[in-house]
């Protein structure tokens, strides 16, 4: 999983113009390989939909993007800046190559269409080309892929339930094969037993079809158990990015162990459960130094008058982990 399939470089993301933007995405540097699920954590507000808009430039309305690249390595293909695609370019780019499975996405079918109408329309839209009966046995083919019968072509989404309309929504973005795959929250409104169900099946999906996936949510219980890498994210920056296992075992940013320290162990002894003291930030006005410092109890010095850079750490593992605290000296720093 060396190769990169997408990366971000210096991503600023911000809602509004002027003094009274708000900015939302910081100097984000992010790479996503080849065949890995990177996990993307943090609180309500960090910013983790946003970078998501973002670089898929779905962002609404005041939204905009203020600097930065987002470089799309295609399947054999040579590298581009998905920010400087045209518009017909981007359409292309958008579902033959990237997809995005969104938050509250089992409200995102249309109540009025059949699941064969909404699954072949993509289809219709992005090649149109393909034959009717194509179209169809394609729908067939993806609904099998997720789990449920094609019998089921001919449902309204009212007559599926909930775990259902998420695999809809999971087929309907893998129906064109794309290289990457976003999933904005996608099991929030699920009970847990579907949470695992779903996921299970979805690494299973990219075992077998080789896309990437960047993951977002809040839980970062659900990461630890299904990511590669995972990276955290604390008032519109990336604070921590390490491999999965190495978050879990030694967290190195105090915000990445409060967030580890609020969701109980299934396994070992017991734990108490400590969260996180205090809120997260008012992005109109960021503390300064390290936007953390306010919440965190192993502030001192230098934390409150300096914003510390994101980069490798001086530790054994140092080469496949980065981190932004003054806590831990960096040598290197990512994306400068």
């Amino acid at each position: 999983m060396s190769e990169p399939v997408l990366e971000i470089r210096n991503l600023n993301v911000a809602y509004g113009l002027g003094d009274q933007a708000v900015r939302a995405v910081r100097d984000v540097n992010l790479t996503l390989h080849r065949g890995e699920v990177l996990g993307l954590a943090g609180e309500s507000g960090s910013g983790k939909s946003t970078l998501a808009y973002g670089l898929t430039r779905l962002l609404p309305p005041p939204g905009v993007i203020t600097g930065g690249e987002v470089i799309y390595h295609p399947d054999g293909g040579e590298a581009y800046d998905v920010l400087a695609l045209s518009d017909a370019a981007l359409r292309r780019f958008r579902w033959n190559e990237t997809a995005i499975v969104f938050q509250g996405a089992m409200n995102s079918l249309n109540p009025v269409h059949k699941i064969s109408t909404q699954l072949t329309d993509v289809l219709k839209a992005h090649d149109p080309r393909m034959s009717e009966h194509s179209r169809n046995a394609r729908a067939r083919e993806m609904l099998k892929l997720v789990g449920i019968s094609p019998d089921r072509m001919d449902a309204y989404p009212h007559q599926l339930s909930g775990g259902m309309r998420q695999r809809v929504m999971i087929g309907m973005a893998l129906i064109l094969q794309p290289q990457v795959v976003i999933m904005d929250e996608p099991t929030t409104a699920l009970d847990v037993v579907m949470q695992r169900q779903i996921l299970g099946q979805l690494i299973e999906l990219r075992e077998r079809l080789g896309f990437s996936v960047i993951f977002i949510t809040h839980d970062l219980s659900l990461l630890v158990e299904f990511s590669n890498r995972i990276a955290i994210m604390y008032g519109g920056r990336i604070v921590e990015e390490a491999p999965a296992a190495a978050i879990y075992r030694d967290a190195l940013h105090p915000y990445s162990a409060g967030l580890l320290g609020s969701f109980p162990a299934l396994r070992g002894p017991r734990r108490e459960l400590t969260g996180i003291p205090g809120s997260p930030p008012d992005l109109k006005g960021m503390p300064t130094g390290c936007s953390f410092h306010p919440r965190c109890p192993k502030a001192f010095d230098p934390c409150a008058g300096n914003i510390p850079v994101l980069g490798r750490p001086g530790t054994p593992d140092g080469a496949t982990r980065s981190v932004a605290c003054w806590l831990h000296p960096t040598a290197q720093p990512v994306g400068r």
